[in-house]
């Protein structure tokens, strides 16, 4: 018999319309978020003779290695401007591992999270595993914070609040002011801020990224989680990393131990290596991902009259909302077979009040990136 708590858990939508992608050949994706470019070489020639220690081939510590560890405070510190003497640093098999380890570490079942939505269908699915409530707030129609409906959405279970920005799925940006908002209204309640900031250097225009945890009052309260996923083209490699307060450093030390003991030690030496290239490494090719988001909003204009969107300023997302009454996943379904063309359907974002679709553009190059818009747009302009 099957755990009703897991029961009661959305199925992970991402593996399913790729498996529905693979069965349908030449389909062209706009729906996994990737980027599309490799690790950098030096984070591959740093595990070129891994293995040839004994040492390399036994358990490392719980928080990770010492270098790692370095490189990551040291990063802390010159781009977020967080001083980690304020903070523990704990590395993690992705940013997905260390919310869940959060999450472990600070609720018991029947607290509530709040997640603005649309939400990180991931970051939902955990809570709900953990006998958690997520409490879902809506964002505006730019899908920016409204900071009252957050505020009366806080009751006496309320542990945490997430914010992701740049946001998964909207692409948004949230500013400074209403991030510093929010980590003011946690401190105020007693409550926990839980930053995913997986996406911070893929920001563009006039959108700046800011890190909670760089505030000087932030320090008992701020929980930051970070991803080498998208920055350094590491997705399949499982390298993250959380910044917590310090009196949670006990709890997330028998999360760790019991979930993974360490993490890798082969994927942190290629985490290594990438961190000391460093993040010009991502911004190198940011000019590129925004020349195909231009190039993907330049060919959504021909389809005007029958979505309603919003040109975010962050991540490689944006959101569609279909002018039709067709369930979004029959939607998503109907472009793979019969237009070859796949995307997200809103419904995992916690998006309900009509047919929206994620679209991703960060595995696309320019010509596949057109070829994949002009199945979109015909797929639209029959379903609307």
């Amino acid at each position: 018999m099957n755990s009703r708590t897991i029961t009661r858990v959305q199925a992970p939508i991402i593996p399913v319309v790729a498996e529905w992608t693979r069965n349908t050949p030449d389909t062209l994706s706009l729906g996994q978020g990737m980027v599309f470019y490799p690790p950098p070489e030096r984070a591959l020639a740093a595990i070129r003779d891994f293995g040839q220690r004994p040492e390399e081939h036994q358990y490392g510590s719980a928080l990770g290695d010492k270098r790692l560890l370095e490189l990551i405070a040291e990063k802390l510190r010159s781009e977020n401007q967080i001083n980690p003497n304020d903070y523990q640093i704990m590395v993690t098999a992705g940013a997905n591992m260390a919310f869940l380890n959060v999450l472990l570490a600070i609720t018991d079942p029947e607290d509530e999270i709040i997640l603005p939505s649309p939400y990180y269908f991931n970051q939902e699915m955990a809570i709900r595993m953990l006998s958690c409530t997520p409490v879902a707030v809506p964002t505006d129609r730019y899908y920016q914070l409204q900071l009252d409906k957050i505020a009366a959405a806080i009751t006496e279970k309320t542990r945490a609040i997430i914010t992701v920005s740049p946001n998964n799925p909207s692409g948004a940006v949230y500013s400074e002011q209403d991030l510093r908002a929010v980590n003011a209204l946690c401190r105020a309640h007693g409550l926990y801020h839980i930053c995913d900031e997986a996406y911070e250097y893929f920001v563009y225009g006039q959108a700046r990224h800011f890190s909670p945890a760089s505030l000087v009052d932030a320090t008992s309260h701020t929980i930051s989680l970070y991803s080498l996923s998208k920055a350094y083209g590491f997705a399949s490699w499982r390298v993250g990393y959380l910044v917590i307060p310090k009196h949670l450093l006990p709890s997330l030390l028998k999360v760790q131990d019991t979930n993974l003991i360490c993490p890798p030690l082969i994927c942190q030496k290629a985490a290594i290596g990438a961190l000391e290239v460093g993040s010009d490494y991502c911004k190198a090719h940011l000019n590129r991902l925004l020349a195909i988001r231009t190039q993907v909003i330049s060919r959504l204009q021909e389809v005007r009259n029958k979505i309603d969107w919003v040109a975010t300023e962050g991540a490689f997302y944006l959101l569609v909302k279909l002018h039709t009454q067709r369930n979004d996943l029959e939607v998503v379904k109907t472009l793979i077979s019969d237009y070859q063309v796949s995307a997200i359907p809103g419904c995992a974002f916690g998006l309900t009040d009509g047919c929206y679709l994620r679209l991703s553009y960060g595995m696309l190059d320019s010509t596949r990136a057109d070829e994949a818009m002009t199945r979109l747009v015909t797929g639209i302009k029959a379903l609307c």
